[in-house]
């Protein structure tokens, strides 16, 4: 308790016995200095006495609301006790009780929301970082340390610069703090295939200074797909206009007079004919391509032969190889059963057929056999003898419209979609695909498939 308050209860009290010892006096007999040299002690004595007992009391008070005060934000202990006393001081222990009360419920609810703050913010798959005016870290969660490399936790108030070098993203941040306006742009923490993130900076509050909070979205599929696009009209625009142009250019000689040419006319019209053919190739494999992407679901699979599928396959390319020079070998087969559609897997079979039999060698094999692995999945593998494929374009392959060997596609009648509609084809029938190659030695298409459930059953 302060001094201040005991001495202004001394002087209280000490004027209260005075006044008691000065209406004694007013008594007859009462001025002896015997008598007055005890009344002066009697004065401070009482006056000792009074200032301890109420000081005393006063100060038990006191230590009573601070306890039950400081009890109040401690929610793993119940509040301390109040004393009981009068009216008076029961009227404040009732405020102290309902202001309590208050608090806590808004310390819980303060809580409670902190809590599902920082949970949204750390399970976030966007990266998100604050930092306060003097660019140090008051916030980052698992996302953003994984996307700029550092480890987890960043203590508090450590410097940005010590944890991030990039200068786009200081730059960003620093002119944030400095305008307090929002900025919206696009990072690239490295070159080449790195990830690309679209950032959404905005000011922190922070009286009386401020800071910056930076979200980081990764939008490295939209660009790959957006590239996809563009790449997919553009060769779309390219495939179309080549026997577009071919057939307006034959249809036009033969329109100035070429039709009177019976040297020539038979081979421009035959001309003519093989690139429309191409033009409904295209369509169709476009149509094939656009209804496996579309997700639409077809009729109920039902059992697959394996052993059915590659024979037709063999059978349909059979005339393209024995034109080309090239031996269509069957290997050995077993009596396996997927599930999907026919039509489907003899597709995917013709395709990686015609391409092994049309990109291969004078005098050159391509092979077809299945097996069942250990897991007791069907193995399907199309190999050839061919040129093979250059490591830097094995990961494209399966992209519509890729080629390794654009004039020999060309060349050949390729449309460049048939590996895609393979992938799409085989993912559908929950099985993968991948391709091993080398330069000069040829290329083998490994297509794993699960095994229908009856026909393991039996």
């Amino acid at each position: 308790m302060g001094s201040s308050i005991r001495f202004r209860l001394f002087v209280t009290c000490a004027l209260l016995v005075a006044a008691i010892v000065l209406v004694a006096r007013l008594a007859p007999g009462a001025g002896s200095p015997v008598r007055i040299g005890f009344e002066i002690v009697l004065i401070f004595a009482g006056a000792f006495g009074l200032t301890w007992v109420l000081s005393s009391a006063i100060e038990w008070h006191i230590q009573q609301l601070s306890s039950f005060a400081e009890g109040v934000l401690r929610t793993s202990r119940p509040d301390a006790p109040l004393p009981a006393g009068g009216e008076q001081i029961s009227l404040l222990h009732n405020s102290f009780r309902r202001m309590a009360e208050r608090i806590r419920e808004l310390v819980d609810r303060l809580s409670l929301e902190s809590s599902r703050r920082d949970v949204i913010l750390k399970s976030m798959v966007e990266g998100v970082l604050a930092v306060d005016h003097q660019m140090r870290v008051l916030f980052c969660n698992q996302a953003l340390s994984n996307v700029l490399g550092f480890d987890l936790p960043v203590p508090e108030n450590t410097p940005l610069v010590g944890l991030i070098r990039d200068p786009q993203m200081l730059s960003l941040l620093s002119g944030v703090i400095a305008s307090g306006e929002p900025v919206r742009v696009r990072l690239q923490f490295a070159s080449g295939e790195a990830p690309v993130f679209e950032a959404h900076a905005a000011p922190l509050e922070m009286p009386p200074h401020r800071g910056a909070v930076v979200l980081l979205h990764d939008i490295t599929g939209l660009e790959r797909l957006e590239r996809v696009r563009r790449d997919f009209v553009a060769n779309v625009s390219h495939e179309l206009r080549t026997p577009l142009t071919a057939i307006r250019g034959y249809a036009e000689t033969l329109l100035a007079g070429a039709l009177e040419d019976a040297d020539n006319n038979r081979r421009f019209v035959e001309i003519i004919e093989a690139h429309a053919i191409r033009l409904n190739n295209i369509a169709s494999d476009l149509l094939t391509l656009s209804d496996l992407e579309s997700g639409r679901k077809e009729a109920g699979p039902g059992p697959v032969s394996v052993v059915d599928a590659i024979d037709t396959a063999v059978l349909t390319v059979g005339p393209e190889a024995t034109m080309r020079g090239v031996k269509l070998i069957r290997g050995s087969v077993p009596d396996a059963q997927v599930s999907g559609h026919a039509i489907r897997l003899e597709q995917v079979l013709v395709n990686l057929l015609d391409n092994a039999v049309k990109f291969n060698k004078d005098g050159g094999e391509a092979r077809v056999e299945a097996s069942i692995d250990p897991e007791g999945r069907v193995v399907i593998t199309v190999s050839d003898t061919g040129s093979g494929i250059p490591s830097a374009d094995l990961p494209r392959i399966f992209e519509r419209f890729y080629r390794v060997d654009r004039a020999r596609s060309r060349e050949v009648g390729g449309t460049g979609l048939g590996l895609s509609i393979v992938k799409h084809v085989v993912e559908r029938m929950e099985g993968t695909i991948k391709v091993e190659s080398r330069l000069g030695k040829g290329s083998t298409f490994i297509i794993s498939l699960p095994q229908r459930a009856n026909a393991l059953a039996a």
